[in-house]
């Protein structure tokens, strides 16, 4: 039987949230055919008291004893996404703008999609999929599927309407209703085929410096620090967009101090699980209490969320943000909520502080290169300030109180996640708490 196949294939996929939990019933919710050969699954898995919804793009006559063999699901099933014969469907349905059953496909306005390109699976991703076709598209499947648009769909498609410059051109998206809302299955973007991460190039040039003789992270080889300053002008430049197009408000004294409560919760239950972040709660809670004390409002507006060096592209001219879903794990509606875009600034902070110090784990010339790595990060994060600033961003003296404690914050999330899924990476946002840093 297909349900029980699912049950024992779903449990070991890198994109499934529920591993380590029994499955206490899975069933089919749709099963719809878009063409012999290839069906479209949306499943429902219970798990302690719980409902998530995955969609799996069921393959039905290929043949998986050779090319498809790492996609089989058992007799005869296997997961289609790794079959170019048939992901052409996906481009297809987009192109034409077609509907099967209650899946929409739809193509972006203005532009036209090549229907011939072959797909190839991107490996590495975890909550979702991504195929690329030929150099020239790159279609990312939401495995899980949460009720309502996709925040990355909407904010891309609204941005490039309004002609930005710093996004991965949209072409076409699936979606389908679940629970009365339009959901988002797919979409697709231009591919970057020629354009570099920013998380590997900031590690080359730390690389460069801990291997450089140069007395100063400015005069070593691989300097980044005009990138960094590039990629400051080109976040200022995203806010100012998404600020155009999409409202804008402002958050009163009231709000401004129950946001703080949030963050006191959240650090408190941090400290729950990392009992060795209590010894730094007070530098917590003063930054926190600041806020509370001085910052009467908040202007705030649709941000990226989740920013860090690992969402932004260089391309041969400039620096293209990707990624607009938000914070994983989070509800949809906390990610598509108004936020201060000193939250990205913060986040992109922290990033350039990983960076610096990713690569002393395991360093037998951790101690010696340490200062090294405080003054690769300090040289970033002024140079990204400093574009962010030239770029139209607002990082003024009244701001740095609240910036301190969105960084602060965002270093208490880095501390739990890092100690559920990387314990040797915990040094790293636990330094974000000390005096000097």
């Amino acid at each position: 039987m297909l349900t029980e196949l699912l049950s024992g294939w779903i449990t070991h996929q890198r994109w499934f949230a529920g591993k380590g939990r029994p499955i206490d019933e899975l069933e089919i919710e749709s099963d719809l055919q878009l063409r012999p050969g290839l069906r479209h699954l949306i499943i429902s898995v219970r798990q302690a008291g719980e409902r998530d919804r995955y969609q799996l793009l069921l393959g039905t006559e290929g043949e998986t004893d050779g090319r498809l063999s790492h996609a089989r699901i058992g007799d005869g099933y296997y997961d289609a996404v790794y079959d170019p014969d048939l992901t052409q469907t996906l481009l297809r349905g987009m192109a034409e703008n077609r509907d099967l059953g209650p899946l929409r496909f739809r193509r972006m306005e203005g532009t036209e999609i090549d229907t011939s390109l072959r797909s190839l699976v991107l490996g590495a991703e975890q909550s979702n999929t991504s195929l690329v076709y030929g150099e020239t598209y790159i279609c990312k499947l939401f495995r899980r599927l949460i009720p309502g648009v996709n925040p990355e769909l909407e904010i891309v498609t609204a941005l490039a309407r309004h002609g930005a410059g710093h996004i991965a051109q949209p072409y076409g998206w699936i979606e389908i209703d679940l629970d009365g809302e339009p959901t988002t299955l797919a979409m697709t973007q231009e591919f970057l085929a020629t354009a570099n991460d920013g998380w590997a190039l900031a590690l080359t040039s730390v690389r460069d410096l801990y291997a450089s003789m140069e007395p100063s992270a400015a005069e070593a080889g691989g300097d980044f620090s005009s990138e960094s300053y590039r990629l400051g002008v080109a976040t200022a430049e995203v806010h100012h967009e998404l600020a155009t197009a999409f409202p804008t408000d402002v958050m009163e004294s009231q709000d401004v101090k129950q946001m703080v409560e949030d963050q006191r919760r959240r650090l408190n239950q941090a400290i729950t699980e990392v009992p060795g972040l209590a010894e730094h709660a007070r530098v917590v809670e003063e930054a926190y209490q600041r806020v509370a004390d001085v910052v009467p409002e908040i202007p705030v507006q649709r941000v990226h969320g989740d920013y860090h060096l690992g969402q932004v592209m260089r391309t041969t001219t400039d620096w293209v943000v990707l990624d607009f879903e938000g914070e994983p794990g989070q509800p949809l509606a906390e990610r598509r909520a108004l936020s201060s875009p000193l939250r990205d600034v913060a986040g992109m902070l922290r990033s350039f502080d990983y960076a610096a110090r990713h690569l002393l784990a395991g360093n037998p010339r951790a101690e010696e290169l340490l200062p090294r790595a405080a003054e690769w990060a300090e040289l970033n994060r002024s140079s990204f300030l400093a574009g962010y600033s030239a770029g139209g961003g607002s990082v003024h003296a009244k701001d740095a109180v609240l910036l301190r404690a969105l960084e602060l914050s965002k270093a208490v999330y880095e501390v739990t996640y890092e100690a559920r899924n990387r314990p040797t990476w915990l040094p790293i946002p636990m330094a974000a708490f000390r005096p000097n840093h």
